[in-house]
């Protein structure tokens, strides 16, 4: 920045900061601005944000050219905040202001005392310093013990005492949140979890374009687009946005989760931490596309709240987990190179059970068996999407049949495996329905291949044990015949010994 002015008179006398484009450009004008120029080059409007591009996306395009505050509304896990936090791509790389000025005031057009009165005794030399849009961006997550002090201020009597200022002076004014983020965006995260009369608070910035703060005549005309998310759970468990304050907000724009497996694969690959040192890691698409199908198949289960829904963290958070599983069998082992089987998917169960809010039967159901379930089922529809028959696979259903048994344990090393699964008539044939030659490394080979006999597990062609020992027919368990009383017992006892001999 040392090239840019650094005072008022060089600023009036730059091309860039002309005092017209500052002075009459609002925040949400420049926003607009840099927005135009963003769609003209037919680029991504908010990079990083998969599956929007159709349906979010759009009406967050029409809000701002419509220079509307907006809220988000979407379940959990929908993105909300990072597109909030997005926004600050389409403000100016360097907003001037003048330097130590709390509330970031215009230099051609400020609203506090200070300010003015420094314009008025040495305008020319008055110091400049620049904002770049993190700085403009401020945030804040409501919750229920958010006062009107944190947001917009309060008089500090401390200040008035040690200024001799009388307490209705701006000089003793300590500024909240909203006051600071002038000049720049104010997002509310969890709007419904701010008490009501707090809400009432945001009316006059909204609609007027100002605050008041504690009863005295302090007006601020503030610069600042307002953006807020919520989640319609809380309308009812926590709280709700008031009627006023909902007529206020220029725009409601709904979330949602991804619409196809491909796009949660690739929202998954962008946020999960995969970039591990060491060990070489290559995860399987078979394997990305089952942790996916496990949201998935948990957002249609009776047994899990719909109104909670399911967060894209849990892909998130399993992805992380099944790497890390792996990693640990390759560091054990010391093999070079880290490949997820689905034993490790079973395995991050932990980053799984705690993500789903579970319905009166899921929780006599268990979330752990739960979790077993949706596992099971997302491993049958992607398996459904390599291999479209099950006569494929007949000859390895065959050998199990027969009497044939292999138990794959997530903890044994590649080589061992590989080792045992040789020994099945016709599995690793099957490998090239996944894209694999069977050349490549055992790692991936055991992964392809135990992917197989969970998918033929899953539709019940071959049974597993707990201790995932595969077998020939899913064992079913054998129903105890009904306990008869002591007189019904008695009573068979008496008619036998009545039954005369033939």
């Amino acid at each position: 920045m040392s090239n840019l002015p650094q005072t008022l008179g060089e600023l009036r006398r730059s091309n860039q900061f002309s005092e017209q484009r500052v002075h009459n450009r609002r925040v949400k004008d420049e926003m607009r601005d840099n927005l135009i120029a963003r769609v003209r080059t037919s680029g991504p409007i908010f990079p990083g944000i998969v599956g929007y591009d159709d349906t979010v996306v759009p009406q967050i395009v029409n809000a701002i050219l419509s220079r509307h505050n907006f809220i988000l509304l979407g379940l959990r896990g929908q993105a909300k905040s990072r597109i909030l936090r997005a926004l600050t791509t389409l403000l100016d790389p360097h907003a001037p202001y003048l330097r130590g000025c709390e509330i970031h005031d215009n230099p051609y057009d400020p609203i506090c005392c200070r300010c003015r009165e420094l314009l008025v005794t040495n305008p020319d030399d008055a110091p400049i310093s620049y904002l770049t849009p993190d700085d403009r961006y401020v945030e804040k997550l409501a919750t229920p013990d958010v006062t009107i002090a944190d947001l917009i201020g309060d008089i500090d009597p401390i200040k008035a005492a040690k200024g001799g200022h009388e307490l209705g002076s701006e000089y003793t004014v300590h500024y909240g949140l909203l006051p600071r983020a002038n000049r720049g965006i104010f997002a509310i995260n969890e709007l419904p979890d701010l008490a009501g009369k707090i809400q009432v608070g945001l009316f006059n910035i909204m609609q007027e374009g100002d605050v008041q703060i504690k009863g005295y005549p302090v007006r601020l005309p503030l610069d600042v687009a307002l953006v807020f998310s919520a989640n319609p759970e809380d309308y009812t468990a926590r709280g709700k946005i008031i009627t006023p304050l909902k007529d206020r907000i220029g725009s409601e724009i709904r979330t949602h989760y991804p619409a196809t497996v491909e796009e949660g694969v690739a929202i998954t690959a962008q946020e999960a931490w995969t970039e591990r040192n060491g060990q070489q890691l290559q995860v399987p698409d078979f394997i990305s596309q089952v942790i996916e199908q496990i949201a998935f198949v948990a957002r249609e289960d009776k047994r899990v709240d719909k109104r909670s829904g399911v967060s894209q963290r849990l892909p998130i958070s399993a992805m992380e987990n099944v790497i890390s599983n792996a990693e640990r069998r390759a560091i054990r082992w010391g093999e070079k190179l880290v490949v997820p089987r689905v034993g490790d998917i079973y395995a991050a169960m932990p980053a799984m059970t705690g993500k789903l809010e579970l319905e009166y039967e899921g929780e006599m159901k268990g979330a752990d068996n739960v979790v077993r379930e949706v596992i099971r089922a997302a491993v049958a529809r992607t398996y459904d999407k390599y291999f479209h028959g099950n006569n494929s696979m007949n000859q390895v259903v065959q050998w199990f049949d027969l009497g044939g048994e292999i138990q794959m344990r997530d903890s044994a090393s590649a080589h061992e495996m590989l080792q045992k699964l040789r020994g099945i008539q016709g599995l690793l044939d099957k490998l090239s329905g996944l894209g694999l030659s069977g050349k490549e490394p055992s790692e991936v080979l055991v992964s392809g291949a135990e992917f197989i006999l969970e998918g033929l597990y899953a539709h019940k062609r071959i049974g597993r044990s707990e201790e995932r020992t595969f077998t020939g027919g899913e064992k079913q368990p054998v129903r105890e015949r009904p306990r008869r009383s002591d007189e019904e017992a008695d009573l068979r006892d008496l008619r036998r010994q009545r039954r005369p001999f033939n």
